[in-house]
């Protein structure tokens, strides 16, 4: 199958062509008509006059200005609830198959956001272009012809009142087209063992059946599986079991703080591309080798707004201030840190996310995530952002994890406790 490689590489490099957002500003002003359109007789936008918005000469003005900021709990509280009591077209047409546990990097209780039909094909088609974009790398051919390992939450989704519940990784595991089951491991049958132990020793006894190009996942549970894999077949480096893995596609928290460790399990080199996929969407992905940074998907599904992320219009709960500046794609300035805001085709809608971020290229629409909007100090008038003490808890991760090796459960529950924080 020597010819396999190239003939894919080739098809992947044209599909990046085709569809390459060249105009993010005009990709932005589509979809938030589209997202308009799509749910002006819905509840929530004909409370909002929808209609009215859509008809005005500056329509992303007059959406900030009809649309109030939402967060979890407001949104939730006014409009999801109804929806999760299977009322339908509350704040996007019917009622979502799908909700998207997430714990939240800041609150204590599990949230459930809502996952459309529309939203997972966002998702896929975001899925489809960062691998696409990977022809953009200087990747041997092999790898496109390899498989594909995976590892998220499990894909054994649980179902309550009517709902399809599991964390947005697991959902987006459970609906892989069948034509990909070949390259996707660890398969569906490990993918959906709830038991996190269970799952990983499943891998260790399949890995070396397998022939695994790109790996994908969180940082801190894919670290611990290729441990536990290097562990369970005598090896020091993951290289010995997967001879043509080249591509590690992460994504939930910042790579930065992982890389040396990562960098002893490998014996050969592996290109790192970034990803950013939350509960509410897949908002970044990496789409080239001079740049770490992201690019924002403007045409997938997601309306991105951005306020300037200073004092005077951040609460001391992390809240946005309702009198705050908002700026859209065409506004937004390099080197300065933004709250994110985001409507979907979810039925979010002027949604504080809850992450930070700044933009390294406007005109490319490229990001960094900067923080998280209630983790900063605030002394004497005076902000302190998590990327400010973000290196001391990176020094103390370093020396307690490989102390705590004895006492596994320890270790994995600390490191799930650091991954939240984004350390």
């Amino acid at each position: 199958m020597a010819l396999l490689g190239p003939i894919i590489k080739t098809a992947l490099n044209l599909h990046e062509t085709i569809t390459a957002t060249s105009d993010h500003v005009v990709a932005q002003r589509k979809v938030l008509e589209h997202l308009l359109k799509t749910a002006k007789s819905t509840s929530f936008g004909l409370y909002y006059d929808f209609n009215s918005v859509l008809e005005g000469d500056d329509m992303e003005h007059a959406f900030a200005k009809a649309v109030p900021f939402y967060d979890y709990h407001k949104m939730d509280e006014q409009w999801w609830s109804r929806m999760k009591e299977g009322k339908p077209d509350i704040a996007w047409p019917g009622v979502p198959n799908f909700l998207a546990r997430s714990s939240g990097t800041t609150g204590k209780k599990s949230k459930t956001i809502p996952v459309t039909d529309e939203m997972i094909a966002a998702i896929k088609a975001a899925g489809t272009r960062q691998v696409s974009a990977l022809t953009n790398f200087n990747l041997p051919t092999d790898v496109f012809e390899s498989e594909v390992l995976a590892l998220g939450s499990s894909t054994d989704l649980s179902e309550e009142n009517g709902f399809t519940i599991g964390e947005i990784s697991g959902i987006s595991a459970s609906n892989i087209p069948e034509f990909l089951d070949s390259f996707y491991r660890p398969g569906k049958e490990i993918s959906s063992i709830d038991d996190w132990d269970e799952r990983v020793q499943r891998i260790a006894e399949e890995a070396k059946s397998w022939d695994i190009g790109m790996l994908s996942g969180i940082p801190s549970w894919l670290e611990m599986m290729l441990r536990k894999v290097m562990d369970y077949h005598k090896v020091n480096s993951i290289h010995e079991i997967w001879p043509n893995l080249s591509v590690y596609t992460s994504g939930g928290v910042a790579f930065e703080p992982y890389r040396s460790s990562f960098e002893k399990l490998f014996s050969k080199p592996v290109q790192i591309v970034d990803t950013y996929l939350a509960s509410e969407g897949f908002i970044a992905c990496q789409q080239r080798p001079e740049s770490s940074s992201m690019q924002l998907i403007t045409d997938g599904g997601i309306y991105f707004e951005f306020v300037p992320f200073q004092p005077d219009y951040v609460e001391q709960d992390g809240s946005i201030s309702d009198d705050a500046p908002v700026l859209t794609m065409d506004e937004v300035e390099p080197e300065v840190d933004y709250a994110l805001i985001i409507s979907t085709v979810s039925g979010a809608w002027r949604y504080l996310i809850g992450d930070t971020i700044k933009f390294t290229d406007v005109e490319k629409a490229e990001i960094k995530i900067t923080g998280r909007t209630k983790f900063f100090l605030n002394v004497v008038g005076s902000q302190l952002s998590v990327l400010k003490w973000k290196p001391r808890l990176q020094n103390c991760k370093k020396n307690l994890i490989p102390a705590l090796k004895s006492l596994p459960f320890l270790q994995r529950k600390l490191m799930a406790t650091f991954s939240m924080y984004g350390i």
